[in-house]
């Protein structure tokens, strides 16, 4: 019984000093716990305030998404309108050109009237000259001077007559200068000299059939001034517009054919200008671009303040070609 008391005390000794160390480690995963749920509890606010960071972003970023696509609606606008305002501009420069050329073509025109009126002053000086010179010719006591003014001439006394020995062996008394008809027939042609030449008149003509669309009136017109008169300036004036038929009929080979030959057989000629523009264009629709860039550039470079260089600098400009060429990197 002793014995049996004994193993029951030793027992709860045992019970009681292992107790202690239980109770911690209760306390200890207690506190464990606590901190894991205070973490949980933090990571969850951090989670929770980075959904609110994200959901923000995620508004600054639509919201510079609209701002971009409203700034692209804006540029697309805005280029619609440089399109327009470019197309207006190189219409009324197509536009000004046309009256430049029409300009041109009446000044061409008054220049060939001048020349013509110089001429026609010119012969009728010279007939007068020669008027005067066949009346000068005439001797002043003869009888004819008389004759030739108009007045009654007295018919002499029979006594005052020569006798026939004389009027044998002397000249008739009546004679007339053979200079008096030549000046008659002068006078007689004066007319014929003032008429115009043939190019201006034709050319005249041939303006007014290309102004009216009688292309192939014009076309023949042109032609013909060419054949007659190649060396004269209405020539090139004629080959420019051949070109520009040709051009209107979509014969595009043969309009840069024709503007080659007033660039080359008359680089003076006010169409210079203009038919490098013209030839340039129809270069672009036969699909020739660096050639098309090149006489553009050439343009430019011959005649850099002319109308038609400043269609040429808004054409390289619209397509995005510089106006100079590149020079190749050393």
């Amino acid at each position: 019984m002793i014995q049996h008391s004994t193993r029951f005390a030793c027992a709860l000794l045992v019970l009681a000093l292992a107790a202690p160390p239980a109770f911690a480690a209760n306390k200890d995963m207690i506190q464990l716990q606590t901190q894991v749920q205070e973490l949980q509890s933090a990571v969850a606010r951090l989670q929770q305030s980075n959904d609110e960071r994200m959901g923000v972003l995620k508004d600054l970023v639509q919201q510079n998404a609209d701002s971009v696509n409203k700034m692209s609606v804006a540029v697309d606008a805005l280029q619609q309108q440089v399109r327009a305002q470019h197309d207006s501009t190189n219409a009324k420069l197509d536009q000004f050109s046309g009256q430049m050329q029409t300009l041109n073509d009446s000044l061409d025109e008054v220049k060939a009237r001048l020349n013509n009126l110089e001429k026609a002053m010119k012969s009728v000086q010279d007939q007068q000259q020669s008027i005067d010179a066949a009346l000068q010719n005439i001797a002043p006591g003869s009888p004819a001077a008389p004759a030739a003014t108009g007045t009654a001439t007295p018919s002499p006394d029979s006594s005052m007559l020569p006798p026939p020995s004389a009027t044998r062996k002397g000249k008739p008394i009546a004679a007339v200068p053979a200079s008096a008809p030549d000046a008659a027939d002068a006078s007689s042609a004066l007319p014929s000299k003032l008429v115009a030449p043939a190019p201006s008149a034709l050319y005249k003509t041939a303006l007014s059939d290309y102004m009216a669309a009688h292309y192939a009136l014009a076309s023949t017109e042109f032609a013909e001034i060419i054949r007659s008169s190649p060396a004269d300036p209405l020539a090139g004036n004629s080959f420019y517009y051949l070109g520009e038929i040709d051009y209107r009929a979509g014969k595009y080979a043969i309009a840069i054919k024709d503007y080659d030959r007033v660039l080359e057989q008359f680089p003076s000629n006010a169409k210079g200008p203009v038919s490098h523009l013209h030839k340039g264009q129809a270069l672009f629709e036969t699909g020739k671009r660096e050639a098309g860039i090149s006489e553009l550039r050439a343009l430019i470079l011959r005649f850099p303040n002319s109308p038609e260089a400043a269609q040429a600098r808004s054409k390289l400009n619209g397509m995005g070609v510089p106006i100079a060429p590149r020079r190749p990197a050393q």
